[in-house]
């Protein structure tokens, strides 16, 4: 479809090419693209006439999306800028930032002004908009820990919403806006970093890290700078090859079901939960289900972190699917355990 005038004032294109818009660069093509950078540029979308009649999508860093074909309706590209401290007290610091900012620019970014907090989610891919939909996790902290509130557009009638902690429904990789695909695009969010501020280093991997560069009492930047370069050994760089990160949640199980499995398997990694169940390594069942560096097409396992989905080149949404399905047929085959996508399929 080609853009109303109305769209034509916000700098659409039509039959927008969406490869580079997707960190696993598969190919897509989408009927509208918008770029906004206000709450005032989504609102003018919302009242174009096609947008009521047609399918929209909100598109942030495009880290999170599988496109399995091409798009025909309206993609709104989130750009909305900004960050500043709100207020400090000797509990913590309130920050805000637009939904359009890159969220590792704004990780780096309250470092840089003493504000530590979220250093644990360093180098994840995507913006700060997209965050809180997928309640981004790394290294033991996820994103709901440091949250305040975050205010998002309603995509059906262009009222301005805020969400405190409660009304997200954050759960694991997940929010109230991730099971409403299509419905709210988060404009802003605010974040509440803690007053004394206490370094998490209790993974493996970067507890071994910040060992071997002699830090054992660790500042905000340093465990930074360490998840930065556990991340790079273990994730390739979208840049260099397509992929979305970790492609499959880590599965939480009951602690019986854990128990039969350890007995069965006893170097499995597992994690106990506060709930009393049992969080389980996906990324250790397709190595032991034999898929590790493995690939299918033109789609593969990466040959350093199992967990990862890599596009060796020219991979449609299509590719991607199989090899994700033949992978949860193996696991669950081998291990009885399902595994369940991270990325939103397009």
């Amino acid at each position: 479809m080609a853009p109303s005038n109305g769209l034509d004032t916000l700098g659409a294109v039509a039959a927008a090419d969406l490869s580079r818009l997707n960190t696993f660069g598969l190919r897509a093509r989408a009927a509208c693209l918008v770029k906004v950078r206000s709450v005032a540029d989504v609102r003018a979308a919302i009242a174009t006439p096609q947008w009521s009649t047609g399918r929209r999508l909100v598109l942030g860093g495009g880290s999170n999306l599988v496109f399995t074909g091409d798009f025909d309706g309206t993609v709104l590209k989130v750009e909305i800028p900004g960050r500043r401290l709100l207020r400090v007290d000797d509990e913590g610091w309130t920050i805000e930032a637009g939904g359009g900012e890159c969220w590792h620019d704004f990780v780096r970014w309250t470092l840089d002004q003493g504000w530590p907090g979220l250093e644990n989610l360093s180098l994840i891919p995507g913006t700060v908009g997209a965050a809180p939909i997928q309640n981004i996790g790394a290294y033991g902290l996820e994103l709901a820990d440091r949250f305040e509130s975050l205010d998002a557009v309603d995509l059906d009638t262009g009222a301005l919403r805020m969400f405190d902690l409660a009304a997200c429904g954050f759960g694991y990789r997940d929010s109230v806006f991730k099971r409403n695909p299509g419905r709210w695009l988060v404009s802003t969010v605010r974040f509440r970093l803690p007053r004394p501020w206490q370094p998490l280093t209790r993974y493996a991997d970067l507890a071994l890290e910040l060992a071997a560069r002699g830090c054992s009492a660790p500042e905000a930047r340093a465990v930074s700078d360490a998840v930065i370069a556990v991340r790079r050994r273990k994730l390739p760089d979208p840049a260099e090859i397509g992929n979305a990160g970790s492609f499959f949640k880590n599965p939480v199980v009951d602690a019986e079901r854990c128990a039969r499995l350890l007995a069965a398997h006893p170097g499995m990694p597992h994690y106990p939960q506060a709930s009393g169940q049992e969080k389980l390594a996906a990324g250790w069942l397709i190595e032991q289900a034999g898929w590790k560096g493995r690939s299918l097409g033109p789609v593969g396992s990466y040959s350093h972190q199992a967990l990862v989905l890599v596009n060796h080149g020219g991979a449609t949404g299509g590719d991607v699917q199989r090899l994700a399905q033949a992978i949860m047929a193996d696991v669950e085959a081998r291990f009885g355990v399902c595994l369940e996508p991270e990325p939103v399929f397009v």
